[in-house]
């Protein structure tokens, strides 16, 4: 498989669930960002790309906004930290959150509109720390 092709990963999504809410994410995290979908790594789906630098001052390239189908869950792999987005996760549903990471047992269940608010919020935060 080329890292590149994203169909060809979301076919190798073994759970249905996991495989209905990854096509659900490439659908709304292309409409939200305007971009394309692209493989990042293995298994990681992202949108765009925006450049960060450490104090150590290693530097590098991430997707502006991502997902990743885990087995338990999906991963969402957000710019900034999430408590810039509480008032979207009040409304998104069952969910819990890392440092950068949203994770979501079931995305078809989740608020649509606050998961596409949450999408266009991260990537607008892209745009500006990339």
């Amino acid at each position: 498989m080329a890292d590149d092709d994203v169909e060809a990963f979301l076919d190798t999504i073994g759970d249905v669930r996991r495989r209905s809410d990854a096509r659900l994410l490439v659908g709304l995290m292309g409409e939200v960002t305007g971009e394309p979908a692209a493989m990042w790594g293995s298994s990681i789906i992202g949108f765009g790309s925006r450049r960060y630098r450490y104090e150590s001052g290693r530097e590098g390239d991430v997707a502006a906004v991502g997902f990743a189908p885990r087995k338990a869950q999906t991963v969402l792999y957000l710019t900034g930290y999430l408590d810039a987005y509480g008032d979207l996760l009040e409304r998104l549903g069952p969910h819990t959150v890392g440092k950068g990471c949203l994770y979501v047992k079931r995305v078809d269940e989740a608020d649509q509109s606050a998961l596409r608010e949450i999408v266009a919020r991260s990537y607008e935060a892209a745009k500006v720390t990339g």
